[in-house]
């Protein structure tokens, strides 16, 4: 019989030594010189082999393997399962043994199982290249039945479609599918490489930080934890900030932690309430010298499978961003950029376009879609005119012109927008990576699912205007970002055109990371929060104090860790990258929390709860 596909295949770079091309001469050296041998992943255990390991180099041992019925076949053979691969397993079909047989053929699949037998060679014709165990097979001598498996609520098996709810809530089974186990293997992995270029390579420390502190001015909205002290709560941080700039006025130097870090950002996609970031801090640094090290932390850490990366990633500022792509996170794997044609449209007597170039900021731009004919409308015709309503206010002459201004070739699609630069931009970003969905799902490949395009975002603005009411200024990421050097002045007279020395990692069009180069200065912290942002300085008041003894310049990052594994994968969501995730509404659907709790659990905490009693047993996925 053909045996599943495996992915443990793929596991097997993981516990290679750690020497690694496109990662530099001393890197190299590092790395080569404390590279470990291979894993040992029989030691302390009572098996001798896994399922993944043997070989035809192992015919005729005697091996005892412990694992989950994958597969049974008429009483003739069965498939054992562990975290590294698959084995065939022959049952015995003599009398001796029928006891050993009739063990195995009536248990039922996922039971655990402990067989012992010798390993032969498969009979020619019947090997399985598809496995990597797939030249030998075990023949069963004795076997015990560990502990019986009960009905399943699904197949333990990757090509199983299962709805995302039965997955989360019975997680434990579904950890046992090898993608998922590829996937959180291949993070630990990961992030032993991150370790290790860190602290042994560059002296950084790592360092816990509190999970109980306090409120935040600005940025997303933090969990409150009651304490004993009536009317007072902690907050579980949504970043280590303020701990990680303290350590640098502690003289550490320089900082990494694995954070865990909490957001109470309610119900939004591919979002966790509680997730990792690889968070970085350093001393004396400026914004070239943070994403040196990123370069390199990436290309160290990155999988060998995945193909080199290379350095250094190309940059570009948040203005060509907007203005190219519509975002300040594009995905650079494709073309269809933005293009401004006021110019060309501006000497047209055309009634939405010059009320729309009359605005302040005002412009028209445009984006060309290629092959776009089957999804949209202008379409450039095979003779050269154009498809479009717009046409009847054009000449033959300025068709020509537009299609060259816009590079059409047949059958392309162009979408206009006129109006507000930021609005405009923005429609046209989404109408991009929407046209992309549509082309790709009609058959066209524009975005290399094996192709990993870094780019830096710099040059933000310091100050966004308050959606709710545009008259007051909100920070544009938080408000210990220091400005631009060139823009110093500009904090105190025109703070809203303010640049910042605030960098994103973009990733495929995903931020994976962000960060910037601090406000030192106590002075100037307590001038951003009490005249720009109309903020309480009390709040900081310990990390103001902290800036007037001796703070040095720094700065620093945080790589979103879950987002980052998740496109080195290509997993549909960062959810099956975590081995215990929230569901879309941060429930836990396995333990059913957040749970309610009696009357007398809350007495301590000073709380008192009301709620509709038809609300009590209700989940709410």
């Amino acid at each position: 019989m053909a045996l599943p596909r495996l992915l443990p295949r793929a596991l097997a770079p993981l516990a290679r030594g750690l020497a690694r091309p496109g990662c530099g001469p001393a890197l190299q050296r590092a790395a080569s010189a404390s590279a470990p041998a291979a894993p040992d992943f029989n030691s302390f255990v009572i098996r001798t082999n896994t399922c993944g390991e043997l070989r035809s180099a192992h015919v005729g041992q005697e091996v005892t393997l412990y694992g989950w019925i994958q597969y049974q076949r008429q009483g003739l053979f069965l498939v054992l399962r562990d975290f590294q691969g698959l084995t065939q397993i022959i049952l015995p079909q003599d009398e001796a043994h029928s006891h050993v047989k009739k063990l195995l053929s009536n248990a039922p699949v996922e039971s655990v199982v402990r067989v012992t037998g010798i390993v032969s060679s498969r009979p020619p014709g019947q090997e399985n290249p598809k496995m990597p165990t797939g030249d030998i097979e075990v023949k069963a001598e004795t076997a015990e039945i560990l502990n019986s498996c009960k009905k399943l609520p699904f197949e333990i098996k990757d090509f199983i479609k299962k709805s995302e709810a039965l997955r989360m809530q019975y997680r434990y089974l579904d950890l046992r599918s090898f993608q998922l186990q590829y996937n959180l293997r291949l993070r630990s992995h990961i992030v032993m490489r991150m370790r290790e270029y860190l602290c042994n390579l560059h002296g950084f420390v790592d360092v816990e930080t509190p999970t109980l502190f306090k409120r935040t001015p600005g940025g997303a909205k933090e969990f409150l934890v009651p304490s004993r002290e009536a009317g007072k709560f902690y907050c579980l941080p949504q970043s280590p900030q303020q701990f990680k700039q303290l350590l640098m006025v502690g003289g550490l130097d320089r900082y990494f932690q694995v954070a865990r870090c909490y957001r109470d950002e309610g119900s939004r996609p591919d979002r966790q309430p509680e997730f990792t970031q690889i968070d970085i801090e350093m001393s004396f640094v400026d914004q070239a010298g943070i994403q040196r090290l990123i370069e390199g932390l990436l290309q160290y850490s990155w999988p060998e499978e995945r193909g080199p990366i290379m350095t250094p990633f190309p940059s570009m500022t948040y203005k060509e961003a907007l203005a190219d792509y519509g975002t300040d996170k594009p995905d650079t794997r494709f073309g269809m950029k933005i293009v401004d044609i006021s110019d060309f449209l501006r000497r047209l007597d055309i009634q939405f376009v010059q009320n729309a170039l009359s605005y302040p900021h005002g412009t028209v731009k445009a984006i060309c879609i290629p092959q776009g004919v089957e999804i949209m409308e202008i379409i450039c015709r095979p003779d050269g005119s154009l498809k479009s309503l717009l046409t009847k206010f054009l000449g033959e002459k300025q068709q020509s012109e537009l299609i060259q201004v816009l590079n059409m070739q047949v059958d392309d699609v162009v979408l206009l927008a006129a109006g507000e630069h930021k609005r405009v931009c923005s429609a046209l970003g989404s109408l991009r990576l929407e046209s992309a969905d549509l082309l790709e799902a009609a058959g066209l490949v524009l975005r290399d699912p094996t192709a990993f395009h870094f780019l830096w975002v710099v040059d933000f603005p310091l100050f966004l205007p308050k959606e709710e009411n545009p008259t007051e200024l909100e920070s544009a990421h938080h408000p210990f970002t220091a400005p631009h050097p060139s823009d110093t002045s500009l904090l105190y007279s025109d703070p809203t055109k303010a640049r910042s020395q605030h960098y994103d990692l973009v990733l495929n069009g995903n931020e994976v990371g962000g960060g910037s180069i601090r406000i030192h200065s106590a002075e100037q912290q307590r001038f951003v929060l009490e005249k720009v942002l109309k903020e309480d300085s009390e709040v900081l008041s310990h990390l103001l104090e902290a800036l007037e003894f001796g703070a040095p310049p720094h700065g620093g990052i945080a790589l979103g860790l879950d987002r980052l594994i998740s496109l080195i994968v290509d997993a549909p969501s960062i959810r099956d990258v975590i081995a215990f995730p929230k569901s879309f509404r941060g429930r836990d659907l396995m333990g059913n929390a957040p749970d309610y709790v009696t009357p007398e659990e809350l007495e301590p905490y000073h709380i008192q709860v009301s709620w509709p009693l038809a609300e009590r047993g209700k989940e709410n996925l």
